[in-house]
């Protein structure tokens, strides 16, 4: 069941568009719209990438009058970031023996 979550939310990630969209409703609740206007791109449009953000549990989505809003939902996110940090120590360790072996490594003399 994570993995298949995790799965939607990196898929929902990939897209800039949608990465851009998210990055604007971490400043506040946007209507369908509004998460369009940076993209110059139709209502439809729009609102096919909204449908992606929401099925992924990224946003939640209610009527107001005529306008859908759209507020971000952190929690698949959290749940994103705890699965990258179990490769923070694999990473770190590979680098801190890259730069050992930089440091150590004798340097030529270019003038030589």
């Amino acid at each position: 069941m994570v993995e298949q979550r995790l799965d939607t939310t990196f898929h929902a990630l990939a897209d800039p568009t949608r990465r851009g969209m998210l990055a604007s409703l971490a400043l506040g609740d946007k209507s369908v719209g509004e998460l369009g206007e940076p993209f110059a791109m139709s209502f439809a449009g729009a609102a096919k990438h909204v449908k992606v953000l929401e099925s992924a549990g990224l946003i939640e989505r209610r009527r107001a009058g005529r306008r859908q809003i759209c507020t971000l939902k952190a929690e698949p996110l959290k749940e994103a970031e705890s699965w990258l940090k179990q490769w923070e120590k694999f990473w770190s360790v590979r680098l801190d023996r890259l730069q050992a072996l930089v440091e150590n490594h004798p340097r030529e003399n270019p003038n030589g």
